[in-house]
C-alpha cells in the first residue's frame, strides 16, 4: 500500500520500520524541530531523524493546516497511519486516503482516550495495559476498532519503559492491521464498554501525596516518569523523585511524609507503609543517589516530604 505515516515521539519508530519494510511510505510527517537541552539546540523529532536514516520524504508541520492538506492530498496515498503525531487530523485530509486513517493508540479503547492512556493507567493503578488500532474520526478516539491486543508489563515498570513495550507490540499489530486492509479482509468494529479519558499531564500532576497508600504513591510515581516527573517538596523547595520503589516489608513504620536514611535509600513514610527512594535531584541541582542527598542535606527532623 502507499502509505503516509504521521508520527513525532520515539514511540512511533517501531511501526514505522516495520511498515516502511513492507510498504511504500510517500510520506512521513511530524512535528517541526524542537529546542532541547540547556542550549536550546533545534532538533529533529525522534520520527524525523528515523524517516530520514530510511530514506523516506518528510514533512515536517506543527498542524495540519490548508498547506500540509494539500500537499498530503496530492501524494493519492492508499491509507495515512498515524503513531502519536501531536496534532489533529480534520477534514478534508481525513478523507483523503483511499481507506483513511488508521491510529495506533497506546490502551484498550475506549478506555484512556487522549494524549496520556499509559501513564493514566499506571496511575490508576490499571492491571491491564495494551494497544488497539482503530479508524480516525472526528470524535476524539472514538472510530470503530480493527484489532486490540493486551501487552504485559512488568508491576515495577514506569511510564517510558512500559511505552517502550507497547510500541513494539503496536507495531506488529499495526503491521497485521494494514495487511488485512491491503487484503481487504480487515474487519473494524464499533467500540463497546465504559469509556474514560487520559488528558495530558501537567506539572501538578507529578506531586505525589503521602497521606496515600504507598501502592497509590507508587502508582503516580510509575505514570509521571520521566515526564512531567514525580516530585515532592521540603521546606518549600522541589524535590524530584527519580527512582523509587516500595520498601521492604521490615521497613521502619513512618508518618506520612516523614524521611529516614538508610544506607541505600531515603524511606518517606506514606498512609501505609514507606517508599524507598534511591536517586533524587534537588532543586538547582544535579540527580544523585538519595543516600548521598540525605547525608549531605542536614535536614531538621522536624522536615517532612510535602512541607
Amino acid at each position: 500500500m502507499r502509505i503516509v505515516f504521521a508520527g513525532t515521539p520515539a514511540v512511533a519508530i517501531p511501526a514505522l520500520r516495520l511498515l516502511a519494510a513492507q510498504h511504500e511510505i510517500v510520506a512521513v510527517i511530524t512535528r517541526p524541530d524542537a529546542p532541547l537541552g540547556r542550549k536550546r539546540v533545534l532538533t529533529p523529532s525522534p520520527v524525523a531523524s528515523a524517516a530520514e536514516n530510511l530514506g523516506l520524504p518528510v514533512l515536517k508541520t506543527a498542524k495540519l493546516d490548508d498547506e500540509a492538506t494539500g500537499r498530503i492530498s496530492a501524494l493519492r496515498a492508499d491509507l495515512g497511519v498515524i503513531v502519536a503525531y501531536g496534532g489533529i487530523v480534520r477534514e478534508p485530509l481525513l478523507s483523503a486516503p483511499a481507506h483513511g486513517w488508521v491510529n495506533l493508540h497506546f490502551s484498550l479503547l475506549p478506555q484512556w482516550r487522549g494524549a496520556a492512556p499509559v501513564q493514566r493507567a499506571l496511575i490508576a493503578g490499571d492491571r491491564q495495559l495494551g494497544v488497539s488500532v482503530f479508524q480516525l474520526v472526528p470524535a476524539l478516539d472514538a472510530g470503530d476498532v480493527y484489532a486490540m491486543r493486551e501487552v504485559a508489563v512488568p508491576s515495577d515498570a514506569t511510564a517510558d519503559h512500559a511505552l517502550d513495550i507497547l510500541a513494539a507490540d503496536g507495531a506488529e499489530l499495526t503491521s497485521d492491521v494494514v495487511a488485512a486492509m491491503a487484503g481487504g479482509t480487515a474487519v473494524a468494529v464499533p467500540q463497546s464498554g465504559e469509556v474514560t479519558l487520559a488528558p495530558k499531564l501537567t506539572l501538578q500532576d507529578g506531586l505525589l501525596d503521602w497521606s496515600l497508600p504507598v501502592d497509590a504513591v507508587f502508582a503516580r510515581y510509575r505514570g509521571v516518569t520521566p515526564e512531567p516527573g514525580a516530585h515532592t517538596t521540603l521546606d518549600g523547595a522541589r524535590l524530584k523523585i527519580l527512582a523509587a520503589a516500595p520498601a521492604a516489608s521490615d521497613s521502619p513504620s513512618l508518618a506520612p511524609g516523614e524521611l529516614f536514611g538508610t544506607k541505600g535509600a531515603v524511606l518517606i513514610g506514606t498512609g501505609s507503609t514507606p517508599l524507598a527512594v534511591t536517586r533524587v535531584q534537588p532543586a538547582g541541582k544535579g540527580a544523585m543517589n538519595a543516600a548521598d542527598w540525605w547525608r549531605g542535606a542536614h535536614l531538621d527532623a522536624a522536615v517532612k516530604a510535602g512541607s
